[in-house]
């Protein structure tokens, strides 16, 4: 893989910090900013949070977070996202510490985040994942009422018709959805041993398309969205590579086109412009994994570091961070 480098190495601004590992992130267009938390330990205090004043406030409130198998609490969050009419969405694996999915399945919850009530919660049917599921991360198209979700577990991409909550899986063992490698090699020698399947997905500012690309894995693929929505056949057949690339985790596009995620083994963030082109954009040792990311109202990048690969005792604080979007 090639890339071009940056012409000016970009600021990078520390929102928040936390003792507490933190995946998702989600920024409305006035630059509110919430996280979530994965459940991968018993110390996991709080699932979803908005970050006021540097600090971490339980979203919508405690008695969500407490970890209680039903509708009305968070299970495993991995992700959240906030959707072009500043709503956010909340996906929970219900598969806490790699475990299982838990008897009540999955959940993709909104929000509306003036009076911070649940609008609308979203089961998925059994035939849809299996034990081993893990849905990762989502992202949603307002005007068709699509959400698009990775299974990181088993690998495949999940569609709901937010219309009527019809749950249908694709491409499940297709090689675009897999894993490509065993290990991850950093630019310290570190060695992360994982298989993880599709995780990272983004749509097009037109949604016509649905990027994607396993966490183990150098390629990123693309999709049209409506032959997921439609459930056309051989779907396998419409997929298309896009580039070449360093393993990334979460990514997201700006307003412009241009799709922003990781370069995990090199401390890295990247950018693919519309025609492709892989291109550098900061970095730092300070990009420890960074995992999720978002785009504010006035086109500033946002990212989460969550040091996946590190031994706990390597670990420093897990940090939000900003790049001006005058910097990208």
């Amino acid at each position: 893989m090639t890339a071009c480098g940056p012409l000016n190495s970009p600021t990078l601004h520390t929102v928040a910090e936390s003792e507490n590992q933190w995946t998702g992130i989600g920024v409305t267009k006035k630059g509110r900013i919430f996280v979530n938390f994965p459940r991968w330990s018993d110390n996991v205090p709080v699932s979803v949070a908005e970050i006021i004043n540097g600090k971490t406030i339980p979203f919508p409130d405690l008695e969500w977070n407490k970890p209680i198998e039903d509708d009305q609490h968070f299970v495993a969050v991995q992700s959240v996202f906030v959707d072009n009419l500043d709503r956010l969405w909340v996906l929970d694996t219900g598969n806490p510490q790699f475990r299982g999915v838990i008897e009540r399945g999955p959940r993709l919850f909104r929000f509306n985040l003036t009076t911070k009530r649940l609008e609308k919660s979203f089961g998925f049917p059994k035939n849809t994942y299996s034990e081993n599921s893990y849905l990762n991360d989502v992202r949603i198209d307002t005007q068709r009422k699509f959400a698009y979700i990775t299974d990181s577990g088993t690998g495949g991409i999940l569609t709901v018709d937010l219309s009527n909550g019809q749950v249908k899986r694709h491409l499940s063992g297709h090689p675009s959805v897999l894993a490509e490698t065993d290990s991850l090699v950093f630019e310290d020698k570190t060695v992360w041993k994982n298989r993880v399947h599709s995780d990272g997905i983004a749509l097009s500012p037109d949604t016509n398309w649905l990027y994607y690309v396993a966490l183990s894995g150098h390629t990123l693929y693309r999709i049209p969205t409506k032959v997921l929505r439609n459930n056309t056949p051989k779907p396998e057949s419409y997929i298309e590579k896009v580039a070449k690339i360093y393993a990334p985790d979460g990514m997201v596009f700006d307003k412009n086109g241009t799709l922003y995620l990781a370069g995990l083994e090199t401390n890295s963030v990247y950018s693919v412009s519309g025609k492709g082109q892989y291109q550098l954009v900061a970095k730092d040792p300070e990009i420890r994994w960074a995992d999720s990311f978002a785009v504010d109202g006035e086109g500033n990048l946002y990212f989460t570091t969550s040091q996946i690969h590190l031994d706990e005792n390597k670990r420093g604080l897990y940090k939000v961070i900003m790049i001006d979007r005058k910097d990208l």
